[in-house]
């Protein structure tokens, strides 16, 4: 982790020579960005790491799963899970902070155990966050964000806790050799108890690392764990994949899968989505 965050504080002295980008600090939600001085279309998704960079002011951006299927199978007990359509709608705010909200119109979740069946569908949980640039939003070698999250339970009993979680992202962003960016990604997570009334803590990080193919191609490689404080709750291991298509300069298709490493998390999480900036 040293040597990480050593090569992290290195790399911008490669951005000393980098081309002066125009001053963007007097755009707001009421005084969108011009097109010409718009940043690279860039996306939280496919893969579990969030980028470090912010939507344009007065520029509006969704992105959403179209399907997402997930399996899994632990101490007998199997479950099917499906979520259909839940976008995270971005809107711009000033040139380094955006707002996100993310709902889920409909999931479904099946869990079978001999020949006892389970079956529920409705409503999802929703997502309401900031993301605030820190460092790097349009130029640079390093990007750094800060991103306070809140879940609100709108979900049906049984497929959400019922309860208002929170926590803080700290996405990194950095060039390395050979064309390949990597972000590294620090959570800290306020959970509810797994089977008491109070509250614990969870500590997330990953390391993702991305490639461009070709022109329209992308590929990600991503490695994630959570660490819960609840002494009940086991850690969570995922080796993540996944390709992105560029369609148009503002328009991406995604696929990617989501495995576990240690059986705890779903075994596989298949999914297919898409995002656009208007």
């Amino acid at each position: 982790m040293l040597a990480l965050l050593l090569a992290v504080s290195a790399v911008p002295s490669l951005a000393d020579d980098a081309t002066p980008t125009p001053d963007k600090s007097g755009y707001t939600l009421f005084d969108p960005t011009p097109d010409a001085d718009l940043r690279s279309f860039n996306t939280d998704r496919p893969p579990k790491a969030n980028s470090p960079y912010t939507v344009d002011a007065g520029h509006f951006q969704y992105e959403t799963d179209l399907v997402v299927f997930g399996y899994g199978n632990t101490d007998g007990v199997q479950s099917r899970d499906w979520t259909v359509f839940d976008p995270t709608l971005k809107l711009g705010l000033t040139n380094t902070i955006d707002a996100e909200l993310q709902v889920t119109p409909y999931e479904s979740a099946v869990t079978q155990y001999g020949a006892a069946t389970t079956r529920l569908a409705g409503l999802g949980d929703t997502f309401a966050r900031l993301k605030l640039n820190l460092l790097g939003n349009d130029s640079g070698a390093v990007a750094l964000a800060l991103l306070p999250y809140v879940k609100l339970p709108t979900a049906r009993a049984g497929l959400g806790n019922g309860k208002v979680e929170g926590g803080v992202i700290l996405p990194v962003s950095f060039n390395a050799p050979g064309g390949f960016t990597v972000i590294v990604m620090p959570e800290g997570d306020y959970l509810k108890d797994s089977a008491q009334s109070g509250s614990h803590g969870a500590f997330d990080f990953l390391v993702n690392v991305s490639h461009a193919l070709d022109k329209r191609w992308t590929a990600y490689g991503e490695i994630f764990t959570m660490q819960s404080l609840q002494t009940s709750e086991p850690a969570i291991y995922t080796l993540d994949a996944a390709l992105t298509c560029a369609l148009t300069a503002t328009l991406q298709l995604d696929l990617g899968g989501n495995f576990s490493l240690n059986g705890v998390a779903p075994r596989a999480q298949l999914y297919t989505g898409l995002s656009q900036r208007f």
